[in-house]
């Protein structure tokens, strides 16, 4: 027996102004979170990304098309509940940031390491007045509390729409650095995500491509730069 799914049920999506931002009406109807809280989008870049998801749904609701919906009813539901755990869970990614754990071993990959990885943490070393320790091997590094204690201080600081996206842009990348490069429009994000996957991608031109690790790898890749999107339209 086939569960059963919802279809489309409106012919309109407008957005219009409300109190602490934006909200979205389907043929007059407000939109709300499963949750039937209020989803009030906090800028009007990010209601119109969530209005366009709910345009192109076609006969069946597919959630796996609507991003942006997912996250905003995750910031709402979710996040603005516990914003202080989410951003300790985003901020301790930078106790074993995947910048600072560095291969022994081949020169060639150290040196793609090096060349992608230190701009990076040079960068976020003058932006936040911190510094880092670096290693070989996977053995555990302690990084200066200062560092720790600025860069939570930071993540904390953020609302509970950029903390979802953050969490997902830090999460699928290993690296608080990366995420906090991508909020601040360090690099293009599909760099930044080729940066995050050296170790892999190096792996892979070794020994070849799994199709299984692959397509996971495209999905976190997806991830990351969905993630990226919605940050940007949450500024």
């Amino acid at each position: 027996m086939s569960g059963w799914a919802a279809r489309r049920f409106w012919s309109q999506v407008t957005v219009e102004a409300a109190e602490g931002g934006h909200i979205l009406r389907l043929d007059g109807r407000e939109l709300r979170t499963p949750a039937k809280a209020s989803l009030i989008l906090p800028t009007r870049a990010l209601a119109d990304m969530v209005a366009q998801e709910w345009r192109a749904q076609e006969g069946t609701i597919r959630p796996d098309t609507m991003p942006a919906t997912r996250a905003a009813n995750a910031a709402v539901d979710k996040v603005r509940g516990q914003a202080a755990e989410v951003a300790d869970l985003i901020a301790a990614y930078g106790a074993t940031d995947l910048l600072c754990y560095r291969a022994d071993a081949p020169a060639a990959l150290i040196a793609q390491q090096a060349a992608a990885w230190d701009p990076l943490l040079d960068w976020s070393a003058r932006r936040f007045g911190i510094r880092w320790e670096v290693t070989t091997g996977v053995m555990p590094l302690t990084q200066p509390q200062l560092t720790l204690d600025v860069l939570s201080a930071h993540v904390a600081s953020f609302g509970a729409f950029e903390l979802t996206a953050l969490h997902d842009l830090v999460a699928m990348s290993g690296s608080l650095v990366i995420g906090l490069a991508a909020t601040e429009g360090q690099a293009e994000p599909e760099e930044l995500w080729r940066v995050s996957r050296i170790d892999e991608d190096w792996q892979i031109s070794q020994w070849g491509a799994d199709e299984e690790a692959a397509a996971l790898a495209e999905s976190r890749r997806q991830s990351f730069l969905e993630a990226y999107r919605f940050f940007v339209a949450c500024r």
